[in-house]
């Protein structure tokens, strides 16, 4: 099999195209911005209440039946994250491995996953100022990343520290 090339990317489905909602939803546009809004300020992140509509309450996309995006209507509410969650991801990600490394600093092969995150980060943040979902001053810095990522976060931190915590008291 060493010759075989696979096509990649290849796996998902595509959407189907339609104009409007789909005719089994049984929401209103209305009701699904004040679930979306609710569930934004219990403090799930975008993708999170994406997913809680679509397996709970059978909406398959916000914006074929509100005609927004789920951001958008965060930001329309003032529930929207201060910076776009991908990015919020890749922080928690450098946070954690920061973490690991005050622990561990001589594990090299982190210490390079960290320097590559940190690159992600910086690259995003350029493309996000380009674009203006960011401000012109916004500069990364891993305290006020661990600040952030605490606040919006605060289960991704817990839950990783714990399982490094029960990994060090097993051995």
């Amino acid at each position: 099999m060493a010759g075989k090339k696979r096509d990649k990317g290849e796996s998902h489905s595509t959407r189907p195209a339609r104009l409007g909602p789909p005719k089994w939803v049984r929401y209103t546009p209305d009701e699904i911005e004040a679930i979306v809004v609710e569930l934004a300020k219990i403090g799930y992140t975008p993708s999170m209440i994406g997913i809680i509509l679509r397996d709970q309450y059978g909406v398959p996309l916000v914006k074929s039946i509100t005609g927004m995006k789920l951001t958008k209507i965060l930001e329309k509410h003032g529930v929207a994250l201060p910076v776009p969650e991908d990015l919020l991801r890749l922080m928690a990600k450098a946070v954690n491995l920061r973490r690991h490394l005050s622990e561990q600093p001589k594990d090299y092969a982190s210490k390079r996953g960290l320097i590559e995150t940190e690159s992600k980060i910086k690259a995003l943040i350029k493309y996000y100022k380009r674009v203006g979902k960011l401000p012109p001053d916004f500069e990364y810095d891993p305290e006020r990343a661990k600040l952030l990522v605490a606040q919006y976060l605060g289960g991704v931190l817990q839950s990783s520290s714990t399982a490094t915590s029960s990994e060090s008291q097993s051995q």
